[in-house]
């Protein structure tokens, strides 16, 4: 027979609306006896039944998180946080993910509202002005949260970087290394990639540098695509002497590449990524790169969907940007 929250208030001698409160984590409880009720709920091996506590609060404490791909650091990391922020406020998180494709990424949307998810944070990749699943989701009364990539048109909260201010750190710290010739790896063509090639071109022009013509070529977004990528810079005439990449696995495959052709990074070309993910300090030639808080991302957004998921919330939309920071390694010191 499954325990019940009344089993642990009849043998703690305390009311069943005290061990409610500590199993959800909320209301002033003392330690010590929160400590009583988690050590019995331990020994009897209870679990919340979900299904019933649905029907009396008509939440299923559950949230979606939908991701256009699992692999990437940033939103692996991203996933990470979001659950461990959730989680303190009784909350699951369901994670989907959708292969940068537009028309999954509305399918796995609406499969996770018939899961009666209470809201959703989402990474979308929409094509600008199609706003068909922002529609579908605000008509049912879903509270979500845009992050990484902004939607022009939708009237959401939103958490993300400054992009632009990517590629204008990027850059001015490869001219202070001494670059007069610096190409960009930008990435796919999505919002975020134009807002660092913006920033690049910015911090070039305010220095008097042109853009010669070439530098500027598509490094996609992963290590393989930054390596045909930088390939292609070498080719150039002269070559580069600095390259700033859309991302931190697109540096990471643009500075094998160089290696490959006998040059040697910082010493002939300096690189910097952007992103600062969990391994790049602990490449052969440390990266340097721009963290773009990629737990503050996180964090934030699942606090934002927490607060709209709660009663008598405010439906007005927040904007949060995170100011990125240059992080300075080896990949850059001549």
């Amino acid at each position: 027979m499954a325990v019940t929250m009344m089993d642990i208030a009849r043998d703690l001698k305390v009311s069943v609306v005290t061990v409610s409160k500590v199993l959800r984590n909320q209301g002033r409880i003392s330690a010590a006896t929160r400590k009583r009720v988690l050590r019995r709920a331990k020994d009897l091996h209870y679990q919340m039944n979900w299904v019933a506590r649905s029907l009396v609060t008509r939440r299923t404490y559950t949230i979606g998180l939908l991701l256009p791909e699992f692999t990437h650091p940033f939103f692996a990391e991203i996933a990470r946080v979001v659950a461990q922020t959730v989680r303190p406020h009784g909350y699951h998180v369901i994670i989907s993910y959708f292969d940068e494709d537009p028309e999954l990424e509305r399918s796995e949307a609406d499969s996770l509202m018939a899961r009666q998810v209470d809201g959703l944070i989402i990474a979308s990749a929409q094509p600008a002005r199609c706003l068909e699943l922002f529609r579908r989701i605000q008509a049912r009364n879903v509270p979500y949260v845009l992050i990484d990539r902004p939607i022009g048109g939708v009237h959401a909260s939103f958490v993300g970087v400054d992009n632009n201010a990517i590629g204008r750190l990027a850059t001015d710290h490869l001219i202070a290394r001494g670059c007069s010739r610096i190409a960009h790896l930008r990435g796919p063509e999505i919002g975020i990639s134009s807002e660092r090639l913006q920033g690049y071109r910015r911090a070039l022009a305010k220095r008097g540098l042109r853009t010669p013509a070439g530098y500027v070529v598509s490094g996609g977004r992963g290590d393989e695509s930054g390596y045909e990528g930088m390939q292609r810079l070498l080719r150039l005439r002269p070559i580069p002497d600095g390259v700033f990449c859309y991302n931190d696995p697109v540096a990471i495959g643009a500075m094998k590449a160089i290696l490959d052709a006998g040059l040697k990074v910082p010493h002939d070309i300096s690189v910097v990524g952007a992103g600062n993910v969990h391994y790049s300090d602990l490449l052969a030639v440390p990266l340097t790169t721009v963290d773009q808080g990629t737990c503050q991302i996180g964090a934030r957004a699942a606090e934002l969907l927490i607060e709209r998921i709660m009663p008598k919330s405010s439906a007005r939309p927040k904007k949060i940007l995170i100011t990125p920071k240059l992080i300075d390694r080896e990949s850059t010191r001549r």
